[in-house]
């Protein structure tokens, strides 16, 4: 079994959405109240534990924000 993790550079993140919507799992989410320094909401694991770790997040984010760690378990 795979077990994944994910990091958000908060900072770089626009919101744009595409990361939440591509996750099989629903774990990742814009929450609109968040927001960075430049007033842009970011995405966030929100069901860290959920993660599957494949990277679909990570490939269709256009600013390269997400990174991906997959770990057997």
């Amino acid at each position: 079994m795979i077990k994944g993790a994910i990091i958000v550079d908060t900072e770089r993140c626009k919101g744009c959405n595409l990361c939440a919507v591509a996750c099989p799992k629903n774990v990742i989410e814009v929450d609109p109240r968040r927001v960075n320094r430049f007033g842009l909401a970011y995405a966030q694991a929100v069901r860290a534990d959920d993660c599957i770790g494949c990277a679909a997040c990570g490939i269709v984010c256009p600013d390269g924000c997400i990174t991906v760690y997959k770990q057997k378990i």
